[in-house]
């Protein structure tokens, strides 16, 4: 498969959100390559985003996002979950894309045992069934040998993606807490017709 290029992440952030809807996440943990389909993402863009990390500047937590586009900006929340997010655009402006969820397609039983048998429809629930963790911070996912890296995958038509608020942002002021800056495949699924014509 073809691992995303620089130039890919170099671009509007909210077309990176888009275009990284069917794209393949790729982890390889201890030898297991572990793969899901990305159905859901959301766009964090500049230090005017109020629901945005960087909307207190720079920060060593947040140096990353500052950084070169396409490598890993990855944080712990919530006192128990990893987040895994995407740089983008310009060195010094930032922005980045979280991963929300996948859809599992190799290695399915490690991740699936990860999980207790549960889903991976959530920012938390995907890096813990693909090991996701502090390592991985500022990885860059564009390097073919990469442990972690996104590949090309399904191209997947608008008509089976909504767009919507972000969620989880809590006391985010307007305009911010209503951007339609969510993606996300209807039911959680994109269907098998979609993903054999990539094959």
């Amino acid at each position: 498969m073809n691992v995303l290029p620089l130039d890919f992440y170099d671009r509007p952030t909210l077309t990176v959100a888009r275009e990284l809807i069917g794209a393949r996440l790729v982890r390889i943990d201890r030898g297991q390559k572990l793969v899901g389909l990305i159905v859901e993402t959301e766009a964090y863009i500049s230090e005017k985003d109020l629901a945005c990390h960087c909307k207190a500047g720079r920060t060593p937590r947040t140096q990353v996002m500052y950084g070169e586009a396409g490598h890993a900006y990855v944080y712990f929340t919530y006192g128990n979950h990893w987040m895994f997010n995407v740089v983008t655009e310009r060195v010094d402006f930032p922005a980045a894309v979280l991963i929300r969820a996948i859809q599992p397609m190799e290695g399915v039983e490690l991740m699936s045992k990860r999980r207790s048998g549960r889903d991976t429809f959530g920012p938390g629930k995907l890096t813990q069934a693909m090991g996701i963790g502090r390592r991985e911070n500022a990885v860059d996912l564009t390097e073919p040998a990469s442990p972690l890296r996104i590949e090309a995958g399904v191209q997947v038509p608008n008509s089976l993606v909504t767009k919507s608020p972000r969620v989880g942002l809590n006391n985010t002021p307007e305009p911010w807490l209503s951007k339609p800056w969510r993606f996300k495949v209807k039911d959680w699924k994109i269907p098998e017709h979609v993903v054999a014509r990539s094959r």
